[in-house]
C-alpha cells in the first residue's frame, strides 16, 4: 500500500517542506533517523507496559514521521547511499522490537498468556521476514515477495493497540496472531523464491 507511487508522491509533497527546513538548520539526516528511533523506542517501552496505549500510539506515530523525513532529507541533500539505508534498516528492527516488546511486557504483567505468545510470534516472524530479504540480497538473490510490508505490520499493530485503549476486546491478540501467521507465510514464500533462484 505504502509502496504505491501515488501514495509516495502525496507523502513526498507533505514531507519535503519540513525536510528542506531541517536541512537549512543544518540538521543531518542521520540525526533525524536516530532521534526518531529513540523516541519511538522510549514511547513504546514507557507507555505500552503501563497500559497507556493511546498515548503510546500517538507518540510513536509522531516519531514515525522521521522514517520519511530522513530519506527525503538525504535525497534533497544528495547524500543518499548505502550507509543511510543500512542505518535506517538496522534502527527499524530496534523500533519494531520495542513496539512489540512493550505490548508483550504489558500482556505478561496482566496475565494475558495468549497475547504474550501471539506477540512473541509476531515479533520473531517480523524480524526473520526482514532478515530473509537482507540475507537473500547478500547471496545475490532477491526476495521481494510477501503479504505485508513493515509499514503495514506497524499500522495494524498500532491500530489494534489504539482500539484496545478504547476498550475493544480481543482485537490485539487477534491482530498479533494474524501478523505472526502472515509473517510465517511470507518467510516460506521468500525461501521458495530464493531457492528457485539459487538452487542448481
Amino acid at each position: 500500500m505504502l509502496n504505491n507511487p501515488a501514495a509516495r508522491r502525496l507523502a513526498s509533497g507533505i514531507i519535503e517542506p519540513p525536510a528542506r527546513l531541517l536541512l537549512r538548520l543544518h540538521v543531518a539526516p542521520d540525526f533525524v533517523t536516530v532521534f526518531g528511533t529513540a523516541g519511538a523506542v522510549a514511547s513504546a517501552l514507557i507507555c505500552f507496559p503501563t497500559g497507556n496505549f493511546g498515548l503510546g500510539v500517538l507518540l510513536i506515530a509522531v516519531f514515525a514521521v522521521s522514517d520519511l523525513l530522513d530519506g527525503t532529507m538525504a535525497r534533497l541533500a544528495g547524500t543518499s547511499g548505502p550507509w543511510g539505508n543500512f542505518l535506517d534498516a538496522t534502527l527499524d528492527r530496534i523500533a519494531d522490537g520495542a513496539i512489540f516488546g512493550g505490548l508483550i511486557i504489558w500482556a505478561a504483567i496482566n496475565g494475558e498468556v495468549g497475547t504474550v505468545c501471539a506477540g512473541t510470534l509476531a515479533l520473531v516472524m517480523g524480524q526473520v521476514t526482514s532478515y530473509a530479504k537482507a540475507r537473500a540480497e547478500a547471496v545475490g538473490a532477491t526476495a521481494n515477495v510477501g503479504i505485508a510490508e513493515r509499514a503495514e505490520r506497524l499500522m495494524a499493530v498500532l491500530a489494534a493497540a489504539l482500539l484496545t485503549a478504547f476498550g475493544v476486546p480481543y482485537v490485539l491478540p487477534a491482530v498479533l496472531w494474524l501478523l505472526g501467521i502472515l509473517g510465517l507465510v511470507t518467510i516460506i514464500q521468500r525461501m521458495a523464491v530464493v531457492r528457485k533462484q539459487l538452487k542448481p
